[in-house]
């Protein structure tokens, strides 16, 4: 299962690249102005920074909702950099753009799905990855690995070759959970990735081990010293 870091940070991207786990970034308008940064311009010359440190897909959502309007915003953006992946939401006109898009070699991800139907056509449009977003599935009282789960094994029966990337990703158990239902990406912020380093009984066991090493080191010295 892939790692990507759900932010425009480039310092958090940074970081998770520097632990050697990061295989992709997921950024959104959103995410851009949480950073402070605006403007057409500017959100597309931080998408190139990106792309620059991770050197792996990188998605690019775009704004426009009409069918024209994706398939120029989409090709403006799959041409800042290879690495750019085209978000394109899960709405009638998304579809069509989303079979444009795949037909001309530009790699899609089809955002904010909500159900195994919405999944399903996206894969047949030809998307390259489809985001189901669990969180926010749970906050409406569904199971939101439930769908990943579901979606996962549709895809499999038909062989489709579209990835199920998981979003809204909200904790580590999350990340746990998504890995045991077939999940091939989980997007996420670097909160939740750092999570899974946290276990208390890791903490003891290092405690213990460097309390032993410092008990030995303290009897050697007290050795030496009374045969001198």
């Amino acid at each position: 299962m892939k790692f990507f870091i759900d932010t425009a940070n480039i310092a958090q991207i940074k970081e998770a690249k520097d632990l050697g786990i990061l295989d992709g970034v997921t950024t959104n308008p959103s995410l851009m102005a949480k950073e402070g940064i605006r403007g057409e311009e500017n959100i597309l010359e931080h998408y190139i920074k990106i792309c620059e440190i991770v050197k792996s897909d990188v998605s690019a959502e775009v704004i426009s909702t009409d069918y024209k309007g994706i398939i120029a915003e989409g090709k403006k953006l799959a041409a800042l950099h290879p690495n750019i992946v085209v978000k394109v939401p899960m709405i009638r006109d998304g579809v069509k753009a989303l079979k444009y898009l795949s037909d001309q070699g530009i790699k899609t991800n089809c955002t904010l799905v909500f159900s195994a139907g919405q999944a399903i056509l996206a894969a047949k449009a030809g998307a390259t990855y489809v985001s189901p977003f669990l969180g926010r599935i749970d906050d409406s009282n569904w199971d939101g690995i439930q769908l990943i789960s579901q979606i996962a094994q549709i895809y499999g029966l038909h062989g489709f070759q579209t990835l199920v990337l998981a979003a809204s990703v909200r904790s580590s158990l999350h990340i746990v959970r998504c890995a045991e239902v077939g999940a091939n990406v989980v997007t996420c912020p670097l909160d939740s990735i750092l999570g899974l380093l946290k276990h208390p009984l890791t903490d003891i066991g290092l405690e213990k081990f460097l309390a032993d090493y410092n008990k030995s080191q303290n009897e050697s010295q007290k050795l030496k010293l009374e045969t001198k």
